[in-house]
């Protein structure tokens, strides 16, 4: 048995063993363990029956279910160790900006969400997609995996340390100049600051399971010192999601005409939002385990994308946003984890953990922090593949590596890459050396912007 899998999952091929991919998986379960409470509670204040709150219960299994299916779907089609699960940008879009803003029913929010499923799909069995990533400069992945690498350090060192977010607070709001040091007054700071340099040690002393050993002991002395609550409990029935299930194709019903623009602008932003969440996600990932290929593409790319869009299809159907491959991946990726038994391993922890909610709640955001900075300082050697010497490659990778973490967007970051460009490739007199797909792009970029407006 094991050792079909191991053949499988191509081990020899890839020097990996079960021993190192279980680690990775492991790793990569708790940097993104905080998903099963986030995730519910930001879509509870939308998505309810007669009182916001009322399905947190069956949201937490949903995103359990979907995250597991999802990565379990990407380790089989791709062997790849990325983990996937609702993105954490799109549900707060959802929630706040499209249902309780535009007035629109949850139920019609999660058909677009199916819509958008449907429309990757479609660039997918077209091979659209495959023509838009081969027009796309090859430092644009380049500046992505920079922009990436810094965006997961900025939000690891930026959390909130008040209660109960429990995040490091090492970067703080600042009215004078807009953000600054926190204070190393606060335990989470000081907790966050030790696990960082516990962690970069281990790392140095090549220890395995580093990652893994740090944030567990930084989340031990926040219980320890009574800074960071003890678990409440260890086990928790989940309530089966029977209000969710299907609820995205009867969604239809809620239509009416005054909704239709505005079903269109969250179908198109949502779109727009997964293909280069994925795409800039992946290139990242690739980067970081040395996958991609000589002109900067991650092999498999359809199938990874495949997945994606059955994701966003199976993810509605449970009543939850797109997926998207988490950067927190990076995590497993760097404790060795080179095959889809990472994803498996991942998959298997969150089924498990809709089952312990209450200790996985219980570890506290400043503890995954070491991990996430580390991983964000070993994205940053991409950098040097940008040639900083032509005007338009170097101002538009600055621009998409600056805007990334300032931005908390990832998409938002390309789309302005997409429209400074070929605005300065005009510029220097070389307009017809720009793909039409990069123009098309570029438009596509205003028109996101303009329906975020």
């Amino acid at each position: 048995m094991l050792d079909a899998i191991a053949d499988f999952f191509k081990f020899e091929t890839l020097k990996t063993n079960f021993r190192t991919e279980l680690l990775a998986g492991v790793t990569t379960f708790m940097t993104m363990s905080s998903i099963l409470v986030v995730n519910p509670t930001i879509l509870s204040n939308a998505v309810f029956l007669n009182q916001p709150g009322d399905l947190i219960g069956q949201l937490l299994i949903a995103t359990a279910i979907a995250a597991a299916l999802n990565s379990v779907l990407l380790a089989c089609l791709t062997n790849y160790p990325f983990a996937i699960a609702p993105a954490m940008g799109p549900n707060a879009y959802l929630a706040f900006s499209v249902i309780l803003g535009l007035q629109m029913p949850w139920q019609l929010a999660l058909f677009c969400v199916l819509l958008t499923g449907v429309l990757l799909l479609i660039l997918i069995l077209t091979k659209l997609h495959t023509t838009i990533i081969r027009a796309i400069p090859p430092f644009f992945k380049y500046a992505t995996v920079v922009g990436i690498g810094l965006f997961i350090a900025y939000l690891a060192l930026s959390a909130n340390a008040a209660p109960p977010t429990l995040g490091a607070g090492l970067i703080v709001p600042d009215p004078a100049t807009t953000t600054s040091l926190g204070s190393m007054r606060q335990p989470s700071a000081l907790a966050a600051a030790f696990g960082l340099l516990l962690t970069a040690v281990l790392l140095a002393r090549s220890v395995k399971g580093a990652m893994l050993w740090g944030i567990l002991i930084t989340a031990m002395l926040g219980w320890i010192f009574g800074f960071a609550p003890l678990p409440q409990g260890l086990i928790a029935w989940p309530k089966l999601p029977v209000n969710l299930i299907g609820q995205a194709l009867v969604g239809v019903r809620y239509f009416s005409l005054d909704q239709l623009g505005n079903m269109i602008a969250v179908t198109l932003t949502l779109l727009f939002v997964t293909l280069f969440g994925f795409i800039g996600t992946l290139t990242g990932l690739g980067q970081q385990m040395d996958a991609l290929d000589a002109k900067g593409n991650l092999p498999r790319l359809t199938r990874t994308l495949s997945a994606g869009a059955i994701g966003t299809l199976v993810g509605a159907l449970l009543g939850m946003p797109p997926p998207v491959t988490y950067l927190e991946s990076a995590a497993g990726i760097a404790e060795g984890g080179r095959s889809g038994f990472t994803a498996l391993v991942f998959a298997g922890l969150m089924l498990i953990s809709a089952f312990f909610a209450p200790l996985v709640a219980a570890i506290p955001t400043f503890a995954i922090t070491p991990a996430l900075v580390l991983v964000g300082a070993m994205m940053m050697g991409s950098v040097k593949e940008i040639d900083w010497t032509d005007p338009a490659e170097s101002l538009t990778a600055f621009l998409i590596i600056l805007v990334m973490p300032l931005a908390f967007s990832i998409a938002k970051a390309l789309a302005i890459g997409f429209i400074v460009y070929p605005i300065i490739k005009a510029a220097q007199g070389a307009a017809r050396q720009t793909s039409w797909v990069m123009y098309s792009l570029a438009i596509a970029s205003i028109l996101y912007f303009v329906s975020l407006a």
